[in-house]
């Protein structure tokens, strides 16, 4: 009897060793790894392109001549912008228009502080001989860049290639509108002159 309990104190004794063997070889499983962060990507940074300088450039702009004063500011702008549009039109240079009136020493002014831009000034006079808006003529003056130096001058009649009917008011004077086409056409021709003055070839656009 006592030889059987021993036994099976024994054995039980066996199992124990042998799970706590058993339990010794099971390993522990790491915690899981912290994630690391991954930066965020910079944005790249936007390359400016510089603007290529114009080889060539003509700033329009007008004189008001104080003696003629009684001609509608819208005269004056119509020939400034046409005598631009074309020379913008029929040339790769670049064009810029004057926002207000300069004077002749302006003009020389900013010739002679510019190292490509040709300056255009305009003005606008009567016929000498009458005080009529339909003898409007347009004065141009052509200066070159850093010496000022005058290139061209010459002188548009708004008459001279006269097409279609005169539009005439009530009054018999011609009206404001047909004016500023003539001026319009005025102004091209100029732009015309001065291309051809400075070989500049005038294939439209």
């Amino acid at each position: 009897m006592n030889h059987n309990r021993f036994f099976v104190v024994l054995c039980l004794f066996i199992i124990a060793l042998t799970a706590q063997a058993q339990s010794g070889r099971r390993q522990v499983k790491p915690p899981p790894a912290v994630p690391v962060p991954m930066p965020s990507p910079e944005p790249s940074p936007i390359v400016k392109k510089e603007r290529k300088e114009a080889e060539l450039v003509f700033l329009v702009a007008s004189e008001r001549n104080s003696v003629y004063t009684n001609i509608p500011l819208q005269y004056y702008d119509a020939s400034r912008r046409a005598c631009a549009d074309r020379l913008r039109s029929r040339s790769t240079a670049d064009v810029d228009v004057a926002d207000r009136d300069i004077t002749r020493g302006e003009a020389i002014q900013k010739a002679k502080s510019a190292k490509n831009t040709y300056v255009v000034l305009l003005s606008l006079t009567f016929d000498q001989m009458s005080n009529r808006y339909e003898d409007i003529q347009l004065d141009f003056l052509l200066l070159e860049p850093v010496t000022a130096k005058v290139v061209l001058t010459g002188r548009s009649y708004l008459n001279a290639n006269r097409k279609g009917p005169v539009i005439v008011n009530p009054t018999g004077r011609v009206s404001g509108l047909y004016l500023e086409q003539m001026l319009r056409a005025a102004g091209e021709d100029a732009a015309d002159r001065i291309l051809k003055k400075m070989k500049i070839a005038t294939a439209p656009k």
